[in-house]
């Protein structure tokens, strides 16, 4: 199941404390970025936040689990969780803080 567009902006709306937040769509989910790092995952309408060491602190006791079939698993934050926008926002800043900048992409040069 698809993850509903009105789930992301609730969710993008609720960590816009934590920077420079967006969503993009991915095979019928979402990842959503802050700063330009991945942070996190929205599958099935559930919110799977990249593990770092300060998420792991921020989030506390919460379950592990892949966002789909294959993925590595990534900490599944509860709904009640996601809907208070401090809280949300500084678990995203501190999981953006911690995860590496991402290596730029090479521009394809078409040869005709």
């Amino acid at each position: 199941m698809a993850s509903q567009k009105i789930t992301v902006d609730a969710i993008v709306l609720a960590a816009s404390g934590a920077g420079d937040v967006s969503a993009r769509a991915m095979f019928g989910e979402y990842a959503l970025y802050c700063d330009g790092k991945l942070v996190v995952l929205i599958c099935d309408d559930q919110l799977f936040v990249k593990p770092s060491a300060a998420a792991r602190r921020l989030a506390g006791a919460v379950q592990e689990a892949p966002p789909y079939v294959g993925a590595k698993p990534s900490l599944l934050i509860p709904q009640e969780q996601w809907q208070d926008g401090a809280w949300l926002s500084a678990l995203v800043k501190a999981s953006a803080d911690e995860l590496p900048v991402p290596k730029p992409r090479k521009k394809k040069v078409i040869v005709r």
